[in-house]
């Protein structure tokens, strides 16, 4: 395990930048017109991005990115 020590100015800003990652690979996991592969892919590297953002976050920030099944996967 690795550790870090952020002060408050750098923790505000790892919220924001893992916010906004978060937001960017929901809405590529929506878009119809990627490959299925992608958006597995995307899907992948967003569970993990998750896990980082739910360390810090409040539960009710990390509501808004829970992912229960609002993206079912589309069979093709």
């Amino acid at each position: 395990m690795l550790g870090m020590m952020f002060n408050d100015k750098e923790c505000k800003e790892l919220d924001y930048v893992l916010r906004k990652e978060l937001d960017e690979m929901l809405l590529d996991m929506s878009d119809q017109r990627l490959d299925q592969d992608i958006r597995d892919a995307i899907a992948k590297r967003y569970k993990t991005v998750f896990r980082m953002y739910a360390r810090f976050a409040p539960s009710k920030e990390l509501s808004k990115y829970a992912r229960n099944s609002r993206f079912p996967r589309v069979k093709q």
